[in-house]
């Protein structure tokens, strides 16, 4: 078996029609994990899940509805249940909190929150009774470190943070893990439009101690070490993954002579 001991696994991706969804798809399927896509782009899921082979499927699956979250575990579970759980579907809609309406509120938390604990409760019941399995949740560093015009984004990113470290306290015993991946800045489909301007590009760089902004795949790989059981004594933990931006703070701070 390779060092990461992946092959065979059976690995539910949500949000895998987006572009760290899609990474995290490849390099899973690349480790030789059966990888199964959820998404509410159907169409999307199709043409990848042909392209990564080896057993891909995917599935129909907004995670704001229990119902379809149901129905696709127990598509899983009659194949013999899930052994990862990849909690990595999420939305954005920005704006200040003195402004935000309560849809727009309570999207953000039905979706990046809610959705991560049934997405939990509905795969992790197959790795509860085997004793063994590994939940990893893509949250942010914005879940703790405020991002302006994002409180609602922000505060369903920090509780995804305690919603994995209650889920590693509480499930820990019974042998399945969880951690969460907090990216920093991330070059996507959904974000390239901040770096069409060539300056806007250069200062972002230039923010982040590494000088250069991240991709999916730097997502994805560490997700692949936290699912491995190369990380079997790693629970309730945050890997953040942001090129050293989060330590950044005190190089802000003018200081005369140096």
């Amino acid at each position: 078996m390779s060092w990461l001991q992946l092959e065979g696994k059976t690995t539910v991706i949500t949000g895998a029609a987006g572009g760290i969804g899609q990474a995290l798809a490849r390099a899973f399927a690349a480790q030789g994990a059966r990888v199964v896509l959820l998404d509410r782009q159907a169409d999307q899921l199709d043409t990848l899940a042909r392209d990564l082979g080896n057993g891909a499927l995917g599935l129909a699956c907004d995670i704001a509805r229990p119902e379809d979250i149901a129905a696709a575990a127990a598509r899983v579970d009659a194949g013999g249940g899930a052994d990862i759980l990849v909690n990595n579907a999420a939305i954005l809609r920005p704006g200040p909190l003195e402004s935000v309406t309560e849809p727009d509120w309570s999207a953000m938390l039905r979706i990046n929150l809610t959705g991560s604990l049934l997405m939990a409760q509905a795969f992790g019941r197959a790795m509860l009774a085997r004793g063994e399995g590994a939940l990893v949740h893509v949250a942010s560093i914005a879940g703790s470190q405020p991002q302006p015009a994002s409180g609602a984004y922000s505060a369903s990113k920090a509780a995804t943070l305690m919603l994995s470290r209650q889920l590693a306290q509480e499930w820990g015993p019974r042998g399945v893990r969880s951690n969460c991946v907090s990216p920093g800045l991330v070059r996507t489909p959904l974000s390239e439009a901040f770096y069409a301007d060539p300056e806007v590009k250069a200062r972002r760089e230039g923010m982040v101690p590494l000088r250069r902004i991240a991709t999916p795949e730097d997502m994805a790989d560490v997700a692949l070490f936290l699912a491995s059981p190369r990380a079997a004594y790693v629970t309730g933990q945050d890997i953040v993954v942001d090129g050293g931006l989060s330590q950044s703070l005190m190089g802000l701070v003018p200081r005369p002579g140096y």
